[in-house]
């Protein structure tokens, strides 16, 4: 089993028939092109994963490295029960959902990709502020620039002004106005093709190689 056109075409008619009724007609489309498709596809990567610097866990379930297609609607304003994109998380250390980590997001026209760490807590932040405002700082600009190297990037920063405490110039004073840290495609998405046939995973393991300067510069 792999991906194939006809997960990107069930994730294309899923964003067109979003509803459960629709869902459970189709369920063997589910169960074939994105569920078993994307268990394969992990468990192939597990091993090469596993030998990075830092290593990556590719675990193989629901819940591990697939994150579930139903979404969480109870505090959004799009009630649409299910995603529209397939969402894979290749993490270092802690969990999927709290570390450092890659994402493989396959979406109906294209592939997203991209890593670093979200939602990260106070006293750690306050941590990594430090090493940018020092000669640390420098080694974050050049996983960015690595990262940038297969077409991700930062978003626009978290804070207007510096925080409190903190003082720099240029690129460190820019990166000391995030909250997290993550360089990913915006709507530079690749072609489908690209983790479709032999080349897919050599293919996710060139992109995250791209990444992985930045996830081992946030673990130091």
């Amino acid at each position: 089993m792999a991906f194939t056109a006809k997960t990107f075409e069930y994730l294309r008619d899923l964003e067109a028939n979003n509803e459960r009724g629709w869902f459970e007609a189709n369920r063997e489309r589910y169960e074939t092109h994105w569920k078993a498709a994307a268990l394969d596809f992990i468990a192939r990567v597990s091993d090469r994963m596993a030998g990075l610097d830092p290593p990556l866990r590719a675990e193989a379930k629901l819940n591990g490295s697939l994150r579930r297609i139903n979404r969480d609607v109870r505090f959004s304003k799009d009630k649409s029960p299910y995603s529209a994109r397939l969402h894979m998380i290749f993490w270092a250390g802690g969990t999927a959902k709290d570390g450092q980590g890659m994402h493989v997001v396959l979406s109906p026209d294209g592939v997203g990709y991209g890593g670093g760490h979200y939602g990260i807590e106070p006293g750690r932040l306050a941590e990594l502020r430090a090493r940018i405002a020092g000669p640390d700082g420098d080694g974050l600009i050049a996983a960015l620039e690595a990262a940038a190297g297969v077409g991700c990037r930062m978003g626009e920063p978290d804070l207007k002004r510096l925080p409190k405490g903190f003082e720099a110039e240029g690129r460190r004073e820019e990166l000391l106005r995030y909250k997290g840290f993550v360089a990913r495609t915006h709507g530079t998405e690749a072609k489908p093709e690209v983790i479709m046939g032999a080349g897919a995973e050599d293919w996710v393991m060139g992109v995250t190689e791209g990444i992985l300067p930045l996830i081992r510069w946030l673990r130091g």
